[in-house]
């Protein structure tokens, strides 16, 4: 976010130098990419050239391309397949297929994005949309805490439309391409806009003060969740290993699930062995919608958890959303261990992949992305 930010920053400081500047926006992957979508590269009437879009795989011909725009060409979005062979010589682990938005930047557009992305720096929830045809093809608006900031320029019911659907997908930590009518309208297909969401981090509750929770915790970490391990026991929090994982809170589970609040991008774990602590942590996170729940313990404990769930009045397909016992089974012992097992069942749900070996798998490593 910092490079891109700067690159940003770049193409206001040329546009009030006088120069004109064309973008070009990574707006989708087909495979495997050394960037993500969003990336930017900038090139200057005079030939600079600052970021980049695939790490020097497709950049000449990038250039190529903004040369025809200056010379009175059209924004448009251009498709580049790398083959497996050609793949390693060019920079892209394994062969794909990426899109790139090519177009000239107003100063107005500049600003829009540059405001969205000092926004995200601050760690506020943005999403950027980007139209990518039409007669207002470049065209940038941006969601800010719920703000709209900048229009795309057609009817007003697109900005409306595209708005909401920013909205959406940036509660689902979400990117991709979405299609409107010419009059704005959901159902139509005519004009295509990019919406980049800069989600806040996902959150990841821990019930239970145990060093299964630590060590989840901080593998979690790395993995970008914003992690909290409660427990109303302050003393068993008190020792410098939680603080120094997670986020610490002394609640029962009802009070902790008042002070956070989980969507489907979160996860609940419940570490606490102790029926009047699991029960009612399971019972709050199931009348919520974090997109998994998780419960530590052996088969025993997991079958009479669930019988202590049934009589607590949990229908039994509420039962089907509790991961339990959690974690996939690849033999684990220690907490960390179980802490990577754990964490790879997240992925695979999130993903919803099998976490079956690769080997013995058919399906793409790497899904299709939009």
């Amino acid at each position: 976010m910092t490079t891109v930010r700067r690159i940003a920053g770049t193409a206001g400081e040329w546009l009030r130098e006088g120069r004109r500047v064309i973008v070009a926006l990574l707006v989708g992957i087909e495979g495997s990419a050394p960037l993500e979508p969003g990336a930017l590269m900038l090139i200057a009437e005079d030939g600079a050239i600052e970021g980049s879009i695939t790490g020097g795989c497709i950049e000449a011909a990038v250039v190529g391309e903004a040369k025809a725009l200056f010379a009175g060409g059209a924004p448009h979005t251009v498709t580049y397949g790398i083959s497996d062979e050609l793949a390693g010589t060019v920079g892209l682990t394994c062969g794909g297929i990426v899109h790139v938005f090519i177009h000239e930047v107003s100063g107005a557009e500049v600003d829009v994005e540059t405001e969205a992305r000092d926004a995200v720096t601050a760690g506020r929830p943005v999403a950027i949309a980007t139209l990518l045809g039409g007669p207002q093809a470049g065209r940038k608006l941006a969601l800010v805490d719920g703000e709209v900031v900048g229009g795309l320029g057609g009817p007003a019911l697109l900005d409306r439309s595209v708005s909401r659907d920013a909205e959406g997908m940036l509660a689902q930590g979400r990117s991709g391409i979405r299609r409107y009518g010419n009059d704005g309208a959901t159902l139509g297909a005519e004009l295509a806009v990019h919406i980049h969401a800069f989600a806040l981090p996902p959150k990841m509750l821990i019930f239970g003060a145990i060093d299964f929770s630590v060590a989840l915790a901080r593998i979690a970490s790395e993995l970008g969740y914003e992690v909290t391990i409660a427990d109303p026991r302050a003393p068993f929090l008190e020792a410098p290993r939680y603080r120094e994982a997670a986020r610490t809170l002394t609640a029962w589970p009802q009070d902790a699930f008042e002070q956070i609040d989980l969507g489907p991008r979160d996860a609940v774990l419940v570490f606490t062995h102790d029926p009047k602590f699991d029960v009612p942590a399971l019972v709050g996170a199931l009348a919520g919608k974090s997109g998994y729940i998780g419960a530590l313990g052996s088969r025993k404990t997991t079958t009479d958890r669930e019988r202590r769930l049934r009589e607590a009045g949990v229908p039994a397909d509420q039962l089907a959303r509790v991961h339990a016992p959690c974690g996939l089974d690849i033999g684990s012992a220690t907490p960390e261990e179980v802490a990577v097992s754990v964490l790879a069942e997240i992925i695979a749900t999130r993903s919803g992949r099998s976490g079956e070996p690769l080997r013995e798998g058919s399906r793409a490593i790497h899904p299709p992305r939009s």
